[in-house]
């Protein structure tokens, strides 16, 4: 097959003849070069014309990871805040219990101790004052609240620790008290006195032991002071008598009673019912024979009943 090419200008026409090898191989490849040409413009065009939407997208891909980071970050600082709000709640719930606590030991100090309203008043704040500092010097805040409140806290602490040590010297003066006979075991008036007396029933001189407080039959007996019965029972001229034993030293003896309402080994407080007045044993009628040893010896009583605790 043979290919004529004519050309308008005065020249000779080409031919080109197919059944030439060399020719067709140099079409195939003019061919070929034409194909890619048009496939590479193809390309070039639809990444001209995609490109803009596929960086769009790629953007708001990123965007949205980011986005998702930042939302862990926060959901990670939310968790934190939250985590020092619930620890500062409870410190400050921790300090208003020991503010409560405090209150409630001041007002028994004040009860201890028997202070007057006036000196101590826990419902209004401490007053407080000084001179102005002008000289410039500007007062800084602490640097977070979290050391404020550990300052506050050590400053209760302190505070309580002071007040516990009152209590405890107030408490001990207390119990001091209670141990030591105090008062008229029995309503009634003295009948006799400590000391060298005639004997009612011979006349004779006689060392009298106690007090006698005459009362009606069965009137109750009370005990002067905190203690442990140690006798509950009849002794020889005491009649139904009870003893008990205070400490530090301290034992106290009622006699004559009619009755006995304690046992030994019983711990009573002070104001207790011991007894009920009578005339059992050496009497001549009904009351209350009243003794306070001290140490191992018997002494006036007086002094003590007409104490108050």
């Amino acid at each position: 097959m043979q290919i004529i090419l004519v050309s308008r200008a005065r020249k000779l026409p080409k031919t080109l003849d197919l059944a030439d090898r060399r020719l067709r191989w140099k079409l195939l490849s003019l061919l070929s070069l034409g194909v890619l040409g048009c496939i590479g413009a193809g390309v070039a065009l639809a990444l001209v014309v995609a490109s803009p939407r596929d960086r769009a997208l790629a953007e708001i891909h990123d965007l949205q990871q980011q986005i998702r980071q930042q939302n862990s970050q926060l959901g990670g600082v939310r968790r934190d805040a939250q985590r020092d709000l619930d620890a500062l709640a409870m410190k400050l719930g921790q300090l208003q219990a020991q503010s409560t606590r405090l209150n409630a030991l001041g007002e028994r100090l004040i009860q201890v101790g028997k202070l007057d309203d006036g000196e101590f008043n826990f419902d209004q704040q401490p007053a407080v004052g000084g001179v102005e500092d002008i000289g410039g010097t500007s007062y800084t805040l602490p640097q977070t609240l979290d050391s404020s409140i550990s300052q506050l806290a050590s400053q209760f602490d302190l505070q309580q620790a002071q007040l516990s040590a009152l209590q405890s010297l107030l408490l001990d003066a207390k119990i001091e008290s209670n141990l030591k006979p105090t008062g008229m075991p029995v309503q009634g008036y003295i009948s006799s006195y400590f000391g060298v007396r005639a004997d009612p029933f011979d006349g004779r001189s006689a060392r009298h032991t106690g007090i006698d407080i005459a009362t009606p039959f069965g009137t109750a007996v009370h005990a002067v002071a905190e203690g442990m019965v140690t006798f509950a029972g009849v002794r020889s001229g005491y009649g139904n008598v009870i003893e008990i034993d205070h400490g530090n030293g301290y034992m106290t003896r009622y006699a004559h009673n009619s009755a006995l309402d304690v046992h030994p080994g019983q711990h009573v407080q002070v104001g207790d019912v011991l007894a009920q007045a009578g005339s059992t044993g050496r009497s001549t009628g009904s009351h209350v024979h009243f003794e306070v040893w001290y140490d191992g010896r018997v002494v006036n009583p007086l002094a003590f009943v007409r104490n108050h605790r």
